[in-house]
């Protein structure tokens, strides 16, 4: 395996209507290893996870994948070279079943995957010829993750899964993903549920107002003052 980072941002900065949304933001992530993105509402977890995944561009600094910079590349290019994701509010294909919605997702991907069984993991196996427009919206949120794993993805960026499901649905979505893990896909995870963070991450980076504040592991982060600070206001 190779020593080489699979992710890689360095000095990355994104601003809206002059606003610093994400600052100087750098770091590595290595296959195989679940990284959690945590901060207040407004800090610029989801907006990391739309820079590397292409769905807003870069102000400045560089992101490389495999020691490839990809900055520049459109999300779907993003997609064949190994990224995927899952959205806060799922994104289904609501006019298409639940089957086609993954099969679909498949033919973006950089290799073939096994629909039904990716359907088996995230416990839609029994709602695969259903319109997915008629899901619950937690079903919705395991299709956006079927979906994206049906692209066989080396990189899978995870935004707010856990929020509305109950605790065997969470322990479930932990399970899987610490799977995917040992299988060597590296996962970004952003979450507001921290103690389902602290079973899936190997650590975490607190970010407040688009800066790194800390890195560490999320117990770690628990007792660092500055990270109290921004979570409770001083």
């Amino acid at each position: 395996m190779s020593s080489e980072p699979l992710l890689t941002m360095r000095g990355v900065y994104k601003r809206f209507s002059g606003l610093a949304v994400v600052q100087d933001l750098t770091f590595s992530l290595s296959s195989g290893e679940i990284l959690g993105l945590v901060g207040p509402n407004g800090s610029g977890k989801t907006t990391a996870i739309n820079l590397i995944s292409g769905v807003y561009p870069i102000d400045s600094g560089e992101i490389h994948l495999e020691g490839r910079r990809i900055d520049r590349l459109a999300a779907f290019r993003r997609v064949h070279l190994g990224i995927n994701r899952s959205f806060q509010v799922p994104k289904p294909f609501r006019g298409m079943t639940v089957a086609e919605n993954v099969a679909v997702a498949g033919e973006f991907g950089h290799g073939r995957a096994n629909a039904e069984q990716i359907l088996g993991e995230v416990g839609l196996g029994p709602e695969r010829d259903r319109m997915a427009g008629s899901l619950t919206v937690n079903h919705q949120k395991m299709l956006d993750l079927a979906r994206a794993l049906a692209t066989s993805p080396k990189l899978l960026l995870v935004d707010e899964i856990g929020a509305g499901l109950n605790p065997g649905e969470l322990a479930t979505v932990a399970d899987l993903l610490l799977r995917l893990a040992r299988e060597g896909i590296a996962l970004i995870v952003v979450e507001h549920l921290l103690k389902f963070l602290n079973r899936i991450t190997d650590r975490v980076i607190v970010l407040d107002a688009g800066q790194r504040l800390f890195e560490g592991t999320l117990a770690e982060a628990s007792a660092d003052p500055g990270v109290v600070a921004a979570f409770l206001g001083g």
